[in-house]
C-alpha cells in the first residue's frame, strides 16, 4: 500500500541530487574560470611591477655610460692623437683609455680614424685587443662618421661577446673629422642579476632578436620568424655573426598586448608548464623588454580557491534545500494522519494573513499621510518662489528710483538754465535748454521702460549698437553736470565703425552709471578730470575705459563693490555698479575696476557686432 508513495519520495530525491549534482558542477566549473581569470589579472599585476623595475634597472645602465663617448670627443689628446698619429701620443691615449675603463661601466674604449682601422684602445695590452683591427663595415661607425653618433648592439669580431657601442665623431678645429670614439657596454651583470629571480627576462630589437637575456641559449633567437631577405641581410652584416636566428622555443609566439600564456618547450628550461608573458618598450632605445612569469602554480590555486569559495556558498543551500525537501515529504505524510495539526497550521495562516491585512492598511495610510507632506511641500515651495520673485521686483523698483534719478536732476538743471536765458531775454539758448528737457522726458520713459522690462526678467534683446553713439548719449545726459567745467571731461577719438552688441539704452545706463561715480569722486578738486577712451580691442571683444583722479574707492568698499545696497556716498542705494555689472553681463560681457589712491579706472569690456 505505500510502494507507490515510497517510489515516488525516491524518484524525488534522485531528481534532487542530479540537479544539486549539476548545479555544483557547473558553480564549480565557472567559478573555477573566474578564479583563474583573476589570478591571471593579479599575476599580470605583480609582472608588470617586476617589468617596470626591470626596465628602469636597464635604463639606468644605459644611461650611465651614454655620456662618455661625448666627452672623450672633445679630449684634447684625443684629437691630437687621431690628428697626429705620433706613437708616443698613442701611447699615452691607450693607458688613458685603459684607466677610464677601470673606473666606468664601460667594457672597452677603442678610438678608429677615418681608414676605419682601430689605432687605440683600452685593452691594448691583451691578446684579443681591438687595435689593429678594421671596424669599418661596423654600422656605428658609419653612422658616427655620417652623422656624429651612432648606437649598435652587435656580436664583437674579435672579443666574441656581444654588447651596445656607442659612438661619437671626433671632429678637428676646422670641423674636419678625425675619426670616431667607441665605448663598448657589455651586460654580464644585468644578465646574472636577472637570472636570479628564475623568471625568463630578455631583450629584443626592432626586429624582434633578443641581444639582452638571463638564458644565455636564447641569445640572438627571434620571436618571430624573419624573413629570408632579412636574414641574409642581417648574416651578411655580421652583426650577430654567424647566430642562427632560430626561433625561440615559446607556443605560441609572442605578441604585443593581452596577457598571453605561453609554453617553453626547450629541455634546459627548469620551469616546466605555462608563462604569463609580458613586455613593455625601453623608452629611449629601439628595443622591448620581456618577461615570463611561472603560473601554473598560481592559475592552480586561483581555480581552486574559485572552486571552494563556490561549493563553501553552494553546499550549505544544498543541504537548506535537502532539508526543505525532507521537511516536505515529513508533512505530506502527517497530513493523512494529521489533520488536527493541519489545521492549527491553516489556523496560524488565517492570522498572519490578517497581520498582513493590518500592515498593508498601516502602509496605505501612510501613503496618504505622504501624499498630504508632499502637497504641504508644494504649496511651501510655491510660497518660496513668489517670496524671491517679490524681493527681486522690490531690488528693482530701488533701482526704477536710482536711474531716474540723473535724468531728473539733469532736467532740473536745463530747467533753471531756461528759466535764466527767459529772464535776460536769451530766447535761443532758452529753446535750446527746453528741447533737451523734452529729450530727457523721453529718455526718463525708456528708462522706465527699460527698468520694467527687467522686473519682468525679461533682457532688451541684443543688437548691433555704435560705441561713439552709447558715449554720445550718456555724454548729452550728463552735459549740463559739466557746464562751465568741460575743460574737466577728455574724450578720446572713438571710431564711429566700432559696433558691440547690446541695447543702446541701458549701454547708456551703465556709461552714465560711471561717469556719475566720477564726477563725484573729482567733485571740490580743482585739477579733477575724467577720461573716456578706447581700451584694448580685438576682432572678438571692444572696451570702453572711464577713469578719473579721484581719491579713490576706499578697500572696505572696493572688495564688495557690485553687493547691493553697498555704498559710501550719504544718500545713495548702493545699487548702480550692481545694475551696471547685470546689464553688461546680459550681454556677455563683464566690469573690471583698478583703484588706487591717484584714482579709480573702470574698464567695460564688450562682444563685438
Amino acid at each position: 500500500m505505500y510502494s507507490g508513495p515510497k517510489i515516488k519520495d525516491r524518484t524525488v530525491w534522485a531528481v534532487f541530487a542530479l540537479v544539486a549534482a549539476i548545479i555544483l558542477a557547473a558553480s564549480s566549473y565557472y567559478a573555477g574560470r573566474v578564479g583563474r581569470e583573476a589570478a591571471l589579472v593579479a599575476l599580470a599585476d605583480d609582472a608588470g611591477n617586476d617589468v617596470a623595475l626591470k626596465s628602469a634597472l636597464l635604463q639606468a645602465v644605459l644611461e650611465r655610460p651614454r655620456s662618455l663617448p661625448l666627452v672623450l670627443a672633445d679630449d684634447a689628446e684625443l684629437r691630437s692623437a687621431l690628428f697626429t698619429g705620433s706613437e708616443g701620443e698613442i701611447d699615452h691615449l691607450n693607458r688613458k683609455l685603459e684607466k677610464l675603463v677601470e673606473d666606468s661601466q664601460a667594457a672597452v674604449i677603442y678610438v678608429i680614424p677615418p681608414n676605419g682601422i682601430a689605432i687605440a684602445a683600452s685593452n691594448w695590452q691583451q691578446t684579443d685587443s681591438f687595435i689593429g683591427n678594421d671596424y669599418s663595415f661596423r654600422e656605428y661607425f658609419s653612422q658616427a662618421m655620417a652623422t656624429g653618433r651612432g648606437e649598435h648592439y652587435a656580436l664583437g669580431t674579435v672579443s666574441k661577446r656581444p654588447g651596445l657601442y656607442l659612438s661619437r665623431r671626433v671632429e678637428g678645429s676646422n670641423g674636419k673629422a678625425l675619426g670616431v670614439v667607441v665605448v663598448k657596454v657589455e651586460f654580464d651583470g644585468l644578465e646574472k642579476d636577472w637570472g636570479l629571480s628564475g623568471k625568463p627576462t630578455f631583450v629584443t630589437d626592432r626586429n624582434g632578436i633578443v641581444l639582452i637575456t638571463s638564458r644565455p641559449e636564447w641569445r640572438f633567437s627571434s620571436i618571430t620568424a624573419i624573413p629570408p631577405e632579412k636574414r641574409a641581410a642581417i648574416r651578411e652584416s655580421l652583426q650577430f655573426g654567424e647566430a642562427s636566428l632560430r626561433m625561440l622555443p615559446i607556443a605560441p609566439p609572442l605578441q604585443a598586448g593581452g596577457r598571453p600564456l605561453v609554453n617553453v618547450k626547450e629541455p634546459p628550461m627548469r620551469e616546466t608548464g605555462r608563462f604569463l608573458a609580458l613586455a613593455s618598450p625601453v623608452p629611449g632605445t629601439p628595443w622591448s623588454l620581456h618577461l615570463l612569469v611561472p603560473a601554473d602554480a598560481a592559475l592552480t590555486a586561483g581555480i581552486l580557491q574559485g572552486r571552494l569559495q563556490a561549493l563553501a556558498g553552494l553546499l550549505p543551500l544544498v543541504g537548506l534545500g535537502a532539508l526543505l525537501l525532507f521537511r516536505w515529504q515529513r508533512t505530506r505524510q502527517r497530513e493523512a494522519v494529521d489533520r488536527a495539526a493541519r489545521d492549527e497550521l491553516e489556523r496560524k495562516v488565517k492570522e498572519r494573513t490578517g497581520e498582513l491585512s493590518l500592515a498593508r492598511d498601516r502602509l496605505e495610510t501612510e501613503i496618504e499621510e505622504h501624499h498630504a507632506t508632499e502637497t504641504r511641500l508644494q504649496k511651501v515651495q510655491q510660497e518660496l518662489v513668489q517670496a524671491n520673485r517679490l524681493a527681486i521686483l522690490g531690488q528693482v523698483a530701488a533701482g526704477v528710483a536710482h536711474e531716474i534719478n540723473q535724468p531728473v536732476a539733469t532736467i532740473r538743471a536745463y530747467a533753471d538754465n531756461a528759466s535764466t536765458f527767459l529772464s535776460r531775454g536769451q530766447n535761443e539758448p532758452a529753446v535750446e535748454n527746453l528741447a533737451f528737457i523734452a529729450k530727457l522726458t523721453e529718455r526718463i520713459g525708456t528708462i522706465t521702460d527699460e527698468l520694467k522690462t527687467f522686473a519682468r526678467k525679461g533682457r532688451a534683446a541684443a543688437e548691433p549698437v555704435g560705441l561713439k553713439t552709447v558715449v554720445d548719449g550718456a555724454l548729452l545726459l550728463l552735459r549740463s553736470r559739466f557746464s562751465g567745467r568741460l575743460d574737466m571731461l577728455r574724450i578720446a577719438d572713438i571710431p564711429t565703425d566700432i559696433r558691440v552688441l547690446g541695447s543702446r539704452v541701458r549701454l547708456e545706463q551703465v556709461l552714465i552709471n560711471l561717469l556719475q561715480n566720477a564726477l563725484e569722486a573729482i567733485a571740490g578738486n580743482a585739477d579733477g578730470h575724467i577720461v573716456v577712451r578706447l581700451g584694448e580691442s580685438d576682432e572678438a571683444e571692444a572696451t570702453i575705459v572711464v577713469s578719473d583722479n579721484g581719491p579713490g574707492i576706499p578697500p572696505e568698499i572696493l572688495k564688495s563693490l557690485f553687493t547691493p545696497f553697498n555704498t559710501s556716498k550719504e544718500g545713495g542705494l548702493g545699487l548702480g555698479l550692481v545694475i551696471s555689472k547685470d546689464i553688461v553681463g546680459d550681454y556677455g560681457g563683464r566690469i573690471a575696476v583698478d583703484s588706487g589712491p591717484n584714482g579709480t579706472t573702470f574698464t567695460v569690456t564688450l562682444k563685438r557686432a
